[in-house]
């Protein structure tokens, strides 16, 4: 029994199936589960026990599962302040990130980081927002990129881009062919939105009802690339952030108008362990990530050459002056 096969436990626990593990970990199911059953014969019993949906934690792994997680926790913060000593940044960091921030922001991390500190090794763990907050206070990532509803006030949490809210739809849709459209305007239209308890889904709910109605969900979908094809393929509308569909929009699959009245922002945080406490690696990462998008004028992504594509409103990089006045057409998504 080593640290891997203790991970490994964990994240089969976490996922629930050793299917789901194997995708991750780009390998085969069977592979995961002569690991798990040899952990197992350590351990003396099952730890797992399978139903119709994946598995689930036997008596044995229910009884195991916090002590292991804490002993993760503990040896990985050992390796963390060892490494600290260290006057050269190395070793890995843990990353957590949502689906719509991973490229081109990831792939830009990770060059500058092989050019520039290339002992630093990167493990990036995708997931929805609550999901990262709960893998970043079990000590399971170093890091998280959030989104939050709220400016941040904490010193835990650094501001790194902010987002509006958008109806996207099929192209050619004349109510997604404005710039803008009240949030009233919602009331009646067939959305595809995320389940219930999502937090982002239960702002809008709670927007709607301020407003007098109720959203009409004709579809529910968690996975932001079926709302996406839902959007661009049927007559139903979606409503995402400008960072999720930059590349739809740019290649013309789908069309946006922006949300007022409210104004529904999203804020992108890099958000830090509660203990404050960064590697070396942890901090390059961390400083990679602010100057990146500084870089980028707020942004999640490098600036694109005016004109080259229609999509959302552009917004005027800091310290220019005002452009010459335009037509309601819709410019680059950035």
């Amino acid at each position: 029994m080593n640290q891997a096969d203790l991970k490994l436990f964990v994240e089969v626990a976490e996922a629930g199936s050793f299917t789901k593990v194997a995708v991750a970990r780009h390998t085969v199911q069977s592979h995961i589960s002569r690991q798990i059953g040899n952990l197992e014969r350590e351990c003396g019993g099952r730890l797992f026990r399978r139903t119709g949906r994946g598995v689930v934690l036997t008596e044995l792994g229910e009884h195991i599962i916090t002590r292991v997680r804490n002993w993760l926790a503990d040896t990985d913060q050992l390796f963390r302040e060892i490494r600290s000593t260290s006057s050269v940044p190395m070793g890995e960091v843990r990353l957590g990130i949502l689906p719509s921030t991973a490229h081109p922001l990831m792939t830009t991390l990770f060059g500058r980081l092989r050019e520039q500190y290339p002992l630093i090794r990167l493990n990036i763990r995708e997931g929805q927002g609550g999901e990262l907050d709960a893998l970043l206070d079990g000590g399971l990532v170093d890091m998280a990129i959030l989104f939050r509803y709220h400016k941040p006030a904490s010193t835990e949490e650094r501001l790194l881009a902010t987002g509006h809210t958008y109806l996207v739809s099929r192209p050619g849709d004349p109510l997604t062919q404005a710039p803008t459209l009240d949030f009233a305007k919602l009331q009646g239209l067939p959305l595809v939105l995320p389940r219930r308890p999502a937090h982002w889904r239960a702002i809008l709910d709670e927007t709607a009802r301020s407003k007098g109605f109720s959203l009409h969900a004709v579809i529910e979908a968690d996975s932001l690339t079926a709302q996406k094809e839902l959007a661009a393929t049927q007559s139903v509308y979606a409503i995402l952030g400008p960072y999720s569909i930059m590349h739809e929009l740019n290649q013309a699959s789908l069309q946006a108008t922006r949300i007022v009245n409210p104004d529904l922002r999203r804020y992108v945080t890099l958000a830090l362990p509660k203990s404050g406490v960064l590697t070396p690696a942890c901090k390059v990462v961390s400083d990679l990530l602010q100057r990146t998008v500084e870089e980028w004028g707020g942004e999640l992504h490098p600036p694109l050459a005016s004109g080259v594509k229609r999509g959302l409103p552009q917004r005027k990089p800091p310290g220019q002056g005002r452009s010459p006045r335009r037509s309601p057409s819709k410019s680059v998504c950035i």
